[in-house]
């Protein structure tokens, strides 16, 4: 029998997260408690804010069930590393989809994994290899872990950064934001010894520390992480303006395009135009399109035109005679 009440609450909790209707018998015996000791112990759970469904009938029921808020979980050995592993597995390529939310999640996950399933975690993500798109850079999750932990927290982080050349330096920064773009992850941050807003490229950033000392969050000029990034990269990148119409309806061309190009515009039902302002080089925009698998015809920019009719020869010549 389970005198302790909170570990007793914790074992029903964890008993009713499983996908099915608890009859109040089998959760008396589980517990080791009586039928009465149950319901109130349903109802303790109840005023802590989780769901349960109670049926009537011979063996009265119990389930839990979505509610309006999001109560805690208490998750087992298994159920654990398999998230920590899955978050890891997206969190390290920048996949679409997979944002901030899901690296604080991660943060907050490996900060109370124990040792033993921490060592699990490890093991399972060394052994294994994700499919991804191969558009984006790979990344320690334990990077991407402390950063976030510090955004969270507003606490300084500190980390050796390499810039696009190469030349290597140290960085003290007040992290504000991260930022995926479903290629890359970038951190957006106040740079102490520059004093001045700054993006960092994750997969260019090394040994992140956080020092452990708090701070008031700043302004964000823009009030907006991922609007500040997009004005910083348009600054120094050269851009070009897109403009591509496709032989599929739009839905079917927004489906198969990185999110950060924009939505298509439908002309029928079965043609669409896509204009965007894009930084990428047009070697990589050609590849790109021609992933789409429909016909298309690229009207600007003139760099593209033929980038992309250089490819085409090129791709036709491998292909052989006949």
């Amino acid at each position: 029998m389970t005198t302790d009440t909170p570990a007793r609450l914790l074992t029903l909790l964890s008993l009713l997260q499983t996908p099915r209707e608890w009859p109040g018998g089998e959760l008396a015996d589980r517990l080791g408690v009586s039928r009465r000791t149950v319901r109130r112990d349903v109802d303790r759970l109840r005023e802590l804010g989780y769901p349960v469904q109670a049926t009537m009938g011979a063996d009265g029921g119990y389930r839990l069930v979505a509610g309006k808020a999001m109560p805690p979980l208490v998750l087992d050995d298994e159920e654990a590393v398999a998230i920590a592993v899955g978050l890891r597995a997206g969190a390290g390529h920048a996949l679409e989809g997979v944002d901030e939310a899901s690296v604080r999640a991660l943060a907050k996950l490996e900060q109370v994994l124990p040792g033993r399933l921490r060592h699990r975690v490890s093991t399972l993500q060394a052994a294994t290899t994700p499919l991804t798109s191969g558009d984006g850079a790979s990344i320690a999750p334990e990077t991407l872990t402390v950063m976030a932990s510090t955004v969270a927290g507003h606490e300084r982080l500190r980390f050796a950064y390499r810039s696009g050349d190469g030349t290597p330096s140290k960085r003290l920064t007040e992290p504000y934001r991260l930022v995926s773009t479903g290629r890359r992850w970038y951190l957006v941050a106040y740079d102490l010894d520059r004093e001045d807003w700054r993006t960092f490229r994750v997969d260019r950033v090394s040994d992140p520390f956080a020092t452990g000392a708090r701070f008031a969050p700043r302004e964000l000029p823009t009030g907006d992480a991922a609007e500040y990034l997009r004005q910083s990269m348009y600054a120094w990148q050269q851009t070009y303006e897109l403009d591509v119409t496709f032989a599929a309806p739009a839905d079917s061309i927004a489906a198969r395009l990185p999110k950060w190009l924009g939505a298509p515009e439908p002309i029928d039902d079965q043609s669409c135009r896509l204009r965007a302002t894009v930084g990428d080089s047009v070697e990589w925009m050609a590849v790109r399109l021609a992933m789409v698998d429909c016909e298309f015809t690229v009207h600007a920019p003139v760099e593209l035109v033929q980038c992309v009719r250089d490819l085409g020869g090129r791709l036709s010549r491998a292909a052989g005679p006949g």
